[in-house]
């Protein structure tokens, strides 16, 4: 039988128009003889045409497919005995809310791979959309900076900003960031605002996307031990970007931090990022975190902050988007056309807009969706060089007969019903929560 592949319509909201595979790639596996089937989609970023002419074939019915790709996570009602899947499961941290579904491909003899979980030898993620997070997410914190601002009485150049999904294209994205560099340029942040401080956590991906707009106006770098010491009148914005030792240190007295040992046993760590918070005006949040780790921040080091007067945190760009994760007052995910709500640092709870006793907080957990096109090139390109080795494998086989890469191999969460042996720890979030 022809190999054959399905491309799933997502459905998560209206923002949703991503691919994992573009018209492109879909045509080269055309020519190599494997059989596509593209469910439609009156919002997708490529629309049917592109993939007809590409050689797919539009289809409702993907249950001839030995394998369907997706982007976010496919509904419990649409599996099939049997059959073959990779997406974006977000299942590896035993997270609570998608247990069910986990129990459902066990129960149904399915399997599972997610692009999470394509990685190198050494660990690092090969397929993702983090650069992407990060330019959006970096773009709809300074539109909401900008809001804020103006609601404060001081209209600033970020006023001009639009979200990211306002934009035509990342280009078109980018030269407004860069207009709005021009004006900082010639004029500097207002004085009520200096110094402007742009503080970045992580290094990765996501933070090198949000760098990536960033640096598109004109700013200072300093390190983080130099806030003590920043110049008040400093008119340009100033950037700071955090790593982990910054963000913990060792719970015992007299201990140094090791990376590595923060890794192996973080809860020998506490979080002292608050002692940073009373000098940055917008925190962008681009960490990995699990419920292991400390916070980053929390609500007691928010309430502790305004107890003090306002002070100068205005934004919180949480691109990394973990309910009560690593920012606790990131109590829900926002969405593209409501990107930002304001935690009320007294009530404890969320209120629309921009304006409140609290900073603005940006939650929106799917931001390359706001720039689909680019984002689904990039990921298309990435997933390019396993994507005959997918369509080629006998899922019914053994899991050492697949045939598939070793980068592919570590992304085998569920093989026939059955959990892979490095991710057999997910029994037992199955058994509580599914």
């Amino acid at each position: 039988m022809k190999e054959c592949i399905g491309i799933r319509r997502e459905d998560k909201n209206r923002w949703e128009r991503r691919v994992p595979l573009v018209p492109e790639e879909v045509e080269r596996l055309c020519k190599k003889g494997v059989r596509v089937l593209v469910q439609p989609s009156p919002i997708r970023a490529f629309d049917d045409e592109s993939y007809r002419r590409a050689g797919a074939e539009i289809s409702e019915d993907l249950s001839s497919c030995s394998l369907v790709l997706a982007v976010k996570e496919i509904p419990i009602s649409l599996f099939r005995p049997g059959q073959a899947y990779l997406y974006f499961a977000h299942v590896i941290k035993g997270q609570p809310h998608n247990m069910p579904m986990l129990k459902k491909l066990l129960e149904l003899g399915c399997t599972l791979m997610d692009y999470e979980k394509i990685t190198d030898e050494k660990g690092k993620r090969l397929v993702f959309f983090g650069r992407h997070a990060g330019l959006a997410g970096m773009q709809d914190t300074l539109w909401a900076l900008g809001q804020r601002l103006k609601t404060e009485g001081l209209n600033t150049p970020f006023a001009s900003l639009q979200p990211a999904h306002a934009y035509r294209d990342l280009q078109h994205l980018l030269e407004a960031v860069e207009e709005t560099g021009r004006a900082i340029a010639r004029d500097g942040v207002p004085p009520a605002l200096r110094p402007m401080v742009f503080g970045f956590t992580g290094y990765g991906n996501v933070s090198g996307g949000a760098q990536e707009v960033f640096d598109r106006l004109p700013h200072v770098e300093i390190k983080p031990e130099q806030l003590d010491s920043l110049d008040r009148r400093q008119s340009l914005p100033v950037k700071v970007v955090f790593r982990e030792e910054h963000m913990v240190e060792p719970a015992q007295p007299g201990l140094t931090f090791v990376l590595q040992n923060y890794y192996n046993h973080p809860e020998n760590y506490r979080g002292v990022f608050a002692r940073y918070l009373p000098h940055i005006s917008v925190l962008v949040n681009c960490i990995y975190w699990a419920p292991r780790y400390p916070r980053l921040v929390t609500r007691a080091d928010l309430k502790q902050l305004w107890s003090r007067g306002e002070p100068r945190l205005k934004v919180i760009g949480d691109i990394s988007c973990d309910i009560e994760g690593s920012i606790e007052c990131t109590l829900t995910c926002t969405t593209p056309d409501e990107p930002v709500f304001v935690y009320d640092v007294e009530q404890e709870k969320v209120r629309p807009g921009v304006q409140g006793r609290g900073p603005v907080v940006l939650a929106v957990d799917n931001l390359p969706c706001e720039i689909p096109v680019e984002s689904s090139r990039d990921f298309s390109r990435a997933l390019s060089p396993y994507t005959e080795a997918l369509a080629r494998a006998d899922y019914s086989m053994p899991a050492e007969k697949l045939g598939l890469p070793a980068e592919m191999m570590r992304a085998l969460i569920v093989h026939r019903g059955k959990l892979t042996p490095a991710f057999e720890y997910l029994k037992t979030h199955v058994e509580k929560h599914g």
